[in-house]
This record gives C-alpha cells, structure tokens and sequence, in this order.
C-alpha cells in the first residue's frame, strides 16, 4: 500500500514537472558525457604510454666527424672510445640497461633509404653522412635520468636521448583535452545540481497541502520526503544512462568502426572500457540528486 502512495506521489510529481525533468536529465546527461569523456581520455594516454614506452629506446649518438660537442674534439668516435662507454654501461648501469643494440652507420644508412627512398627533403645522402649510436633497452624506463647523467659528457658521446620525448607532446595534448572537459563538465554538473534542487522545490511546493496532511496524521519525515528524493534520482540516473550510451556509440562508432580501422597500430580504448567507467557515472548521478534533495528538503520542512 505505501510503495503503491509512493510510486503514485513519484509519477504525479514527474508529470506536473515535465518541462524541468526533461531540462534536468538533458543537463545531467550532457555534464556526464563530459566526465566519462575525460575518464576514457586519461585510460587511453594509460594505454599509450603501456604500448610505446615497452618499445621506445634510449640512444647515444656517438660523435661523428662534423660535431661541435667538447666531446667530440677528436673527431669521430673511435673503437676505443666506444668500447670504454660499453664498459660504463655494463658495469655503473647494469642494474638499468637491459641490452644494448649497435646501430652502425651502414644500419643507419639503410634504415634511412628505407624511410626515404627519394633522398630527405631533396638531398641524397651518403652512408658517410649517417651517425652510428648505441640503443639502450632498460629495465624501468622512468630510470632515463640516471642513463643520461652517466653517459652524458663521456669522450666519443655527442647525445644521449630518450625517445619518449617524442610522444610528449602527444600526450600533453591529451592531458589539456582532458582538463578542458573536465572544466566543462564541472559547470555542467552545477547547472545540474540547481536544476535538480529547483525541480524538486517546484514539486514540493505544488504539493504544500497533501504533505501538511500527511504531517498531520504521523507520516515520518522520510515517508514525506521519499517521493521528491525519487524524482530527483530518477531523472538523474537516467540523464547518467543516457551519458553511458552517448559514450558506447561513441566508442563503438567512431573509435572502433572508424579510427581503429584507419590507424591499427595504436591501441584504443573499447566497449569494455565505457562499460567500466559506467557505474561511477551513475554513482556521480545518484550523489547529484541526493545532495540536491537534502539541501531542498531540509529547507522545504523549515517552511
């Protein structure tokens, strides 16, 4: 008999309050599609930096004929040279370098012709104008710092660089993207909060008379204000599932469908991923109309 009050209460307040229950799901709906957005940009710099800093190397260019480096005053690096910062590496860095790869001049030149057959920008280079180098494989990639300081300034070493530096920017832009949504969704989730608060006073208010009466015969607090927190919730939870399904298609569309298939080699984030971050959306849903509902209420009964 009461759930049946309570459900008819709930479904009363919907209807009369259509217009603010339709702005508040669309509002809710629109500021979660912000924060999932934001939580699946943080998973797939997560799952970019696993693929590519596994891959990505330290190089030490050895000094060629041409430098300028204090390093490189005798000239090209010489086999001596050489050897001795082999030597370094397998002694002082052996807890950090986990092999080391030689890529002489020949190697450079051919991994250059590959890359551009026609000569780079116009200009046909020789073998003679390649740089040999050492590739460093670590152990724990964050530990570039510890190589650089080792390595660096030694006879015969013009450079030592770390090639995540490439993909820095990248993910400095992925970082802001993430922020900027953030920020919207921020502004959005209070738009959100006062539409919920202003819905659930208007519905409140229209009501005044069924809740003095209800006061009267005993009804306790919770048993008068369960209906208003259940309308608050219910447009809030489905402006969250309507978010998760946003980000589905999203996902499934343009990342699997389309993006996934024009660039392969990159590891993207999928269905699985949407559907992980989902129940924290509707969570954040739920808490929206909760906090909105105490706040109205709590002055509503001061009335």
């Amino acid at each position: 008999m009461r759930f049946q009050f309570v459900a008819g209460e709930v479904a009363a307040g919907l209807r009369r309050n259509t217009t603010m229950v339709v702005a508040v799901i669309l509002v809710t709906f629109v500021s979660l599609t912000f924060v999932g957005a934001a939580a699946l940009l943080q998973t797939q710099i997560g799952k970019l930096k696993d693929d590519w800093y596994d891959l990505v190397q330290v190089s030490v260019f050895l000094c060629p004929t041409t430098s300028l480096m204090p390093t490189c005053a005798t000239g090209e690096a010489t086999d001596e040279q050489v050897d001795a910062v082999r030597a370094v590496i397998d002694t002082e860095l052996a807890d950090e370098v986990e092999a080391v790869h030689v890529e002489t001049k020949a190697d450079a030149f051919e991994a250059f012709t590959e890359r551009y057959p026609n000569g780079y920008q116009g200009t046909q280079l020789t073998e003679d104008d390649m740089q040999a180098s050492l590739r460093l494989e670590l152990a724990d990639p964050g530990q570039f710092a510890v190589v650089s300081d080792v390595l660096t300034g030694r006879d015969g070493v013009e450079l030592v660089e770390d090639q995540r530096a490439v993909f820095e920017p990248l993910f400095r832009t992925l970082n802001v993207a993430t922020l900027l949504a953030a920020g919207l969704a921020g502004v959005m989730l209070l738009a959100a909060v006062l539409l919920i608060t202003t819905t659930i006073r208007l519905s409140a208010v229209s009501r005044r008379k069924e809740t003095e009466i209800m006061r009267l015969v005993g009804a306790s607090n919770l048993f008068v204000q369960l209906p208003f927190l259940l309308e608050g919730a219910i447009a809030a939870v489905t402006g969250a599932l309507l978010a998760c399904l946003g980000l589905w298609l999203a996902v499934r569309f343009l990342v699997s469908d389309w993006l996934e298939r024009s660039v392969d080699w990159v590891a993207y984030v999928d269905s699985g991923d949407v559907l992980a971050v989902a129940p924290f959306l509707v969570l954040v849903a739920v808490a929206l109309a909760a906090v909105s509902s105490v706040v109205t209420l709590n002055r509503y009964t001061r009335i």
